[in-house]
């Protein structure tokens, strides 16, 4: 009789020489875990979340792409480009306590002229899948079976 295994889902960043020079040593750097408390999204350890079960209402993947970006509180037209980068987001219920992480210290203002068509709340629990690789499918899987109420959504053709 063989015992059932739920897919847990990690994934790590690519080791660098980079990780040696941030003082971050040679060791697997998770960027997300999915398991039966939750969803980590990972980083630094300064910068890694947890998130249960109970706060999560919808996984999302996302994009932003390169022409949506602004500086400075100007909208650059720049050329179409087929440029951008993904994302992993976790929607969570209102009221959900602050995230750690790259974009924690975002103003709504920020998130809106860096992604005009993802809400602030999502933006600042998310990750840039850069430097890894995701599984959409491995990631369905886990969030499935961990917790199936909790929708997968595949936004990044949205705009």
């Amino acid at each position: 009789m063989t015992k059932y295994d739920p897919p847990v889902y990690e994934t790590y960043l690519t080791r660098t020489p980079l990780q040696l020079l941030l003082g971050v040593g040679w060791k697997r750097i998770v960027m997300l875990r999915v398991d039966q408390d939750g969803v980590t999204l990972g980083g630094t350890p300064k910068q890694t979340a947890f998130v249960p079960w109970q706060d999560i209402t919808s996984v999302v993947l996302w994009r932003r792409y390169l022409r949506d970006v602004t500086t400075l509180g100007k909208t650059h037209s720049l050329v179409p480009t087929d440029d951008w980068t993904d994302f992993v987001g976790l929607r969570r219920r209102p009221g959900a306590p602050p995230l750690p992480g790259p974009n924690s210290k975002l103003s709504a203002e920020q998130t809106e002229k860096l992604a005009r068509h993802i809400d602030h709340d999502l933006f600042l629990a998310s990750r840039a899948i850069r430097l890894w690789k995701l599984d959409p499918e491995r990631l369905q899987a886990a969030v499935g079976a961990f917790s199936p109420r909790v929708p997968l959504h595949d936004e990044r053709h949205a705009r």
